[in-house]
């Protein structure tokens, strides 16, 4: 498993988008990428300053999120 603490989130840095950890990179630009049929090494090279933990870190949060459940109650 990857871990994703190089995923941050706050409120100060791209209206509180998940990034990457020190940068303005969000995760939803990353999945973009490989959701398009891009690498990974695809991203790496327009990100020259992530690494591969941080592109996994990205499909790994993203993962976990498909995992979590909520239910809510709508008003009627």
């Amino acid at each position: 498993m990857i871990p994703v603490q190089s995923i941050e989130i706050n409120p100060e840095v791209c209206n509180g988008r998940p990034v990457v950890r020190g940068t303005r990179i969000t995760v939803q630009t990353i999945l973009g990428y490989l959701s398009a049929g891009d690498t990974v090494d695809d991203v790496l090279e327009a990100y020259p300053q992530l690494g591969r933990s941080d592109v996994l870190a990205c499909l790994e949060y993203a993962r976990r999120l498909g995992e979590s459940r909520s239910i809510l109650r709508l008003a009627s």
